[in-house]
């Protein structure tokens, strides 16, 4: 292969993905593969060793190797889509925290990777919706299954709830959310048998909360992200990517449904985390 091959098929790559991820997403990519290229030297050599070498080089902590992990794979699956390469030398690479306690949270950009991932399934749409739903509105996995279609106002992109202890609140979802949902229910939904359930199977019944489990297991291991994803992940990502956003303790209870705002001080300590990360990670003195 000539002397910066990898660079072009870099580009290629980030050509590729700009139509279907968002712009933060395609400048994550960007900046990992060129980080490849240091590696690499511009040559077109992604071999597991030299895969390893870079993973050692700038994956530094479990959330980083991830990260770059799932860099590597998505790229993989595109050169093997356009013919460059046979098999997929990311099978090799040890997956992230294998070795230490999983965190209870995604990262935003892990979440992101989650949600813009090009669906494999027999059901994408359905698929995609209950993710977005899960992930936007900080649903339980039973409160998710258990929506009806009366419960979804998707003008006012709203979500009525049922959760423990018999307890009614509204949480809300964005404009992808809605965008998921009103795909799924005009193009891929099964008629329900009995009930107006929002979700169901291609029997038309209810869809399980096992079920749902899978498809967000499914959808994890393919960007690289642990088995251990789950709906209550997502839920747990949910509070702590809006307290890191800014929102009020208050309003994140509100949101979850906590009875106790005790409950709900438990994702302060984790944006606490993130924050202390940052700084160690950013500032001159951080690791002082």
């Amino acid at each position: 292969m000539a002397q910066n091959d990898l660079d072009t098929l870099i580009q290629g790559f980030l050509d590729h993905l700009q139509a279907t991820r968002s712009p933060h997403t395609v400048r994550s990519y960007g900046a990992d593969l060129a980080q490849l290229s240091v590696v690499t030297a511009g040559d077109f050599n992604l071999s597991p060793d030299i895969l390893a070498r870079y993973l050692r080089t700038y994956g530094k902590t479990p959330v980083t190797r991830a990260r770059k992990l799932s860099s590597l794979r998505s790229f993989a699956r595109y050169l093997r889509t356009i013919g460059r390469l046979e098999g997929d030398p990311t099978e090799a690479l040890e997956a992230p925290f294998r070795r230490r306690p999983l965190p209870k949270t995604l990262s935003q950009h892990q979440a992101e990777e989650l949600l813009d991932q090009a669906p494999e399934s027999r059901t994408p749409l359905r698929d995609r919706a209950l993710l977005e739903l899960a992930y936007s509105a900080g649903l339980r996995a039973s409160e998710l299954v258990g929506l009806d279609m009366i419960d979804v106002d998707l003008e006012e992109q709203t979500v009525k709830v049922m959760g423990k202890g018999n307890k009614e609140r509204i949480s809300l979802f964005g404009g992808a959310c809605r965008t998921a949902v009103l795909e799924y229910v005009r193009q891929e939904r099964t008629p329900p048998k009995s009930g107006d359930p929002l979700f169901t199977n291609d029997k038309g019944l209810r869809l399980s909360t096992r079920t749902l489990q899978n498809v967000i297991k499914r959808w994890a291991l393919r960007v690289g992200l642990p088995p251990s994803v789950s709906p209550h992940t997502l839920r747990h990502s949910f509070a702590t990517h809006l307290l890191d956003g800014g929102a009020d303790l208050k309003t994140v209870q509100q949101l979850l449904g906590h009875e106790n705002l005790a409950t709900t001080q438990i994702y302060t300590h984790v944006s606490i985390e993130r924050l202390r990360e940052a700084v160690g990670k950013a500032h001159p003195k951080g690791r002082a």
